[in-house]
């Protein structure tokens, strides 16, 4: 006999299974739609904020009566970075505070009207630490700085350590912390380790008294030939002839 209170239950879990089934689909579609419109609407606010910015440094700019070339030798700041920024990038960090320095206004005046989303605090560190690695890079060789740290190692080869401390105190005086002041001093660190341990390969193998002075020579002008062969590949190719692939400092 066919208990009809099991059919009954059998049919409500049916229907019911379709029920939910449908309701999931529908609850789906709704947040697909949702999604896709607040997809649409970031995309818009981006669009509408790039050209706010553009106009905003550039009206700025024109206000103090400054080129793009100006305006990137008061702030440090290069050419390059400046018509992004102007093209719709936003600038940030060390870039924002040193274009709001030189343009003498608040960082916010850059910003003004602008709708910021907020980011996370390790996000925004981390994006400003490599802003201002590259613009340490890009921006701050100043080539005639670095060939005179290059030069003061020659003054002082016959002194060392002295041919690393002054190109040292030099790089932190005339703000030159780039990777070519950097390999400058890494090659004249590695000459004054190795120079002594010659000398003493030299003594050590009995060539004769008359050999340790012509030694002693030989290993000076090595230095002095690498200061300078280095100096005029700074003028030529804006680069070091001898240099590292790693740096020790």
């Amino acid at each position: 006999m066919i208990n009809p209170f099991l059919c009954l239950y059998k049919k409500h879990k049916i229907v019911s299974s379709k029920f939910i089934f449908i309701s999931a689909s529908k609850l789906m579609k709704a947040l697909y739609h949702v999604e896709k419109d607040l997809y649409i609407c970031h995309q818009e606010s981006i669009e509408n904020i790039l050209p706010t910015i553009m106009s905003k440094l550039k009206a700025i700019r024109e206000q103090k009566n400054l080129t793009q070339e100006e305006l990137s030798e008061k702030s440090k700041i290069s050419v390059r970075t400046i018509q992004r920024i102007e093209s719709g990038t936003v600038p940030k960090g060390h870039t924002r505070r040193a274009l709001a320095q030189a343009l003498e206004i608040e960082e916010s005046g850059l910003m003004e009207d602008l709708p910021q989303a907020a980011a996370p605090a390790e996000t925004v560190e981390m994006e400003e630490g490599i802003e201002e690695r590259i613009e340490e890079e890009t921006v701050s060789i100043n080539y005639s700085y670095v060939k005179i740290i290059n030069l003061s190692s020659l003054l002082f080869t016959l002194l060392p350590p002295l041919n690393i401390l002054v190109p040292l105190l030099l790089m932190f005086t005339m703000k030159q912390k780039n990777n070519l002041v950097r390999q400058i001093i890494s090659v004249q660190m590695i000459w004054t380790v190795m120079a002594p341990v010659i000398f003493m390969l030299g003594i050590f193998l009995k060539l004769g008294k008359q050999f340790t002075p012509i030694l002693m020579i030989l290993i000076v002008l090595s230095n002095v030939f690498i200061i300078l062969r280095n100096a005029s590949e700074i003028d030529r190719n804006k680069k070091l002839y001898f240099c590292l692939k790693f740096s020790m400092i």
